[in-house]
């Protein structure tokens, strides 16, 4: 349980496969957010993923007053410049309705700890340069570096 001073209601925890029908009612929100659309069986598989103990992808789930809020979706991996893993978060979103309640702050602390107390070398992450609301509070964790990112859609 995260808590502050003011006893804020929040828990991050692992996903369960009960909370499936939440997180997609999310994933769709941070799916619209992005202007995409992400195939049903590719959603299917990132759920399976994200409950498989074996997978390098994994989920966290952000509960506030036990109704979901939020999620993070990350991939742990070897990297070419540090012998300890990588952690990349790839996705992170919070309901609308609970925003400004410290959750996305919340979701990035835990895995920080994550990293931390698994011996992880570091944890990185990129946004839109148009997200200004994120970037406001990424910003408070870390600078944004100058590397400019290359993608190539092979599907």
């Amino acid at each position: 349980m995260i808590s502050s001073q003011e006893t804020r209601p929040l828990t991050i925890r692992d996903p369960r496969p009960a909370d499936e029908p939440d997180w997609r009612r999310l994933w769709e929100g941070y799916c619209a957010f992005y202007e995409t659309e992400v195939p049903e069986s590719v959603t299917a598989a990132t759920w399976k993923r994200m409950l498989a103990p074996s997978s390098p992808l994994f989920g966290r789930i952000a509960a506030w007053d036990g109704r979901i809020a939020g999620f993070t979706i990350s991939i742990l991996h070897e990297g070419s410049w540090t012998i300890r893993p990588c952690c990349y978060l790839e996705d992170l979103f919070v309901e609308p309705a609970f925003r400004g309640r410290g959750i996305a702050r919340a979701l990035i602390e835990d895995l920080l700890q994550r990293c931390r107390t698994q011996g992880w070398s570091r944890l990185y992450w990129h946004t839109r340069d148009s997200n200004r609301e994120a970037r406001r509070l990424y910003d408070k964790f870390v600078d944004a570096d100058d590397f400019v990112r290359y993608r190539m859609i092979l599907d």
